[in-house]
């Protein structure tokens, strides 16, 4: 079923933000809602429509009745301890919302490539059959995904796993960690990372929203970069540091760099999805490598500083 009016949270995130504005540009789509409790990070299209509003209250339900959103991306889930509760509650009162709504017939989740942990016994590769992490809030918001699955099979239900999202002018931990001029390293260690561009993350939460495409997805770049080799790229500085010291270093090295236990693992051990099913089940071959991505929010970094 082709989407009509289809309702985006976290739209004050780029992701959110940007994928709301260019379904507003789709012709093919009568509404777009974006919801969130600040305003929007980019400018929305004349179509789109912005409602500030908090999905952790029970009112959300009767924003999506009102509009009879058929299809609902749920793009707020934000790392950090600050978000916990509105990831977890919030993500319960919207799945509350779309399994009494008689009009939503498909959800779009973004998770993270962060369930799958890691450490030293972890997978060289994890795939989507790879059990997922205990705890963690992403963990929480899929489990709350299959649990609509299963009580309405007439959802079409669509969990995105993102490796980590880099590209022009994208702003996050990830970003801010390599942008200190000196870059605290796990002593010892030189983790393996894989990155998905903010382009090709945008291109599969549209093809997931046009699409029939039920299941857990892993996107990311082809090919992986070491820790170091990126660091260099970025023209930064290595500081190796004891990995119980990686979180307060990077406080000290820049203090708006908060490390989630999920990211810090990442900088710790490494983490490398495998993305066979998102070009074969789900259609989409990713433009950017890992690399091509990481150079390219290079090139934008330097661009912001000359």
């Amino acid at each position: 079923m082709a989407p009509k009016v289809v309702l985006v949270t976290g739209v004050a995130d780029q992701l959110g933000g940007q994928l709301a504005a260019r379904l507003a540009d789709d012709p093919t789509i009568e509404r777009v809602l974006g919801v969130d409790t600040a305003p929007p990070s980019v400018s929305l299209a004349s179509r789109a429509e912005f409602y500030r509003a908090d999905i952790r209250n029970p009112r959300i339900a009767k924003l999506i009745d009102s509009a009879k959103v058929d299809t609902v991306v749920h793009a707020a889930p934000r790392s950090g301890a600050a978000f916990k509760e509105h990831n977890v509650i919030g993500t319960m009162q919207l799945l509350a919302a779309c399994q009494r709504s008689r009009t939503v017939r498909k959800l779009v989740v973004k998770s993270t490539a962060e369930v799958y942990g890691g450490g030293a016994g972890a997978p060289a590769v994890f795939t989507e059959q790879d059990a997922p992490d205990r705890g963690g809030d992403a963990v929480e918001i899929e489990g709350y995904a299959r649990g609509l699955a299963r009580r309405r099979p007439d959802v079409c239900v669509t969990t995105i796993r993102l490796a980590e999202v880099i590209g022009p002018r994208v702003d996050n931990a990830l970003t801010r960690y390599f942008s200190l001029p000196v870059v605290p390293t796990v002593l010892g260690f030189d983790a393996r990372v894989q990155f998905a561009h903010v382009a090709d993350a945008l291109a599969v939460f549209e093809r997931a929203i046009a699409h029939e495409l039920p299941g857990v997805f892993n996107v990311g770049g082809d090919g992986v970069l070491m820790l170091s080799q990126a660091i260099r790229r970025a023209g930064r500085v290595p500081l190796p540091v004891p990995r119980a010291a990686i979180g307060p270093a990077t406080r000290l090295a820049g203090g708006r760099v908060e490390l989630s236990p999920g990211l810090s693992r990442l900088l710790s051990h490494g983490r490398v999805i495998d993305t066979t099913r998102l070009k074969t089940t789900f259609g989409f071959t990713p433009k950017w490598t890992t690399t091509a991505a990481f150079d390219d929010y290079v090139r934008s970094f330097r661009a912001e500083l000359a």
